[in-house]
């Protein structure tokens, strides 16, 4: 994986597969492992990531990133991972454990990105949690890995590249993917999205 970033890099990883990411329910605070496929998903990642030289391993505090951080052999490194609260997922409160059609059975106009969760978080919050993780980890002094979830992981681009959050609901992001957000031509800029292993 070659990129023409003039600086530092945020490596965007997303955890394997688990049972509701499967099913389509919504995964926040709830503590899934992964699935038997989603271990394999997360070993794949092991050969893409090899090479990479990074000065910070972060993972989000649930087993399904911290597993894929381990599987992808990033456990195995001189530089340790670091567990960082504000890389969790998305807080859907209410909406926790159900699917977005279930939810727009009851509400046929919600976008998280626009409406939060009731009783989870706000745009607003997911996004003040986002910014302070970039200002913490995406500094001058290299590359860092990001192991997280679906969500999270489109706010931080999409909070990296000043770019609406709506625009999230448009970045499909599959599990098991590598994404890579970066400076190049003097501007912050998208270098990969949604690569699978």
């Amino acid at each position: 994986m070659s990129h023409d970033s003039e600086g530092p890099r945020l490596w965007l990883l997303r955890h394997g597969e688990t049972e509701w990411s499967k099913s389509g329910q919504h995964t926040g605070r709830t503590d899934l492992p992964l699935t038997e496929r989603g271990r394999v998903q997360a070993g794949k990642l092991r050969a893409p990531l090899a090479p990479l030289d990074f000065r910070a391993i972060v993972t989000s505090p649930r087993q399904r990133a911290r597993d894929t951080c381990a599987l992808a052999g990033c456990a195995d490194r001189d530089v340790r991972p670091v567990v960082d609260e504000d890389l969790a997922e998305w807080d859907y409160g209410e909406y926790e454990g159900i699917t977005t059609p279930q939810i727009r059975a009851r509400d046929p106009e919600w976008s998280l990105w626009r409406d939060g969760a009731p009783g989870g978080e706000s745009p607003e919050a997911i996004c003040a949690r986002v910014d302070r993780l970039i200002a913490r980890w995406g500094g001058e002094e290299g590359d860092v890995a990001l192991f997280a979830h679906g969500h999270v992981l489109r706010v931080i681009a999409l909070r990296w590249l000043a770019w609406p959050l709506e625009l999230g609901a448009q970045l499909g992001l599959a599990t098991a993917t590598i994404g890579c957000v970066g400076t190049t031509g003097g501007r912050r800029g998208l270098l990969e999205w949604n690569r699978p292993a």
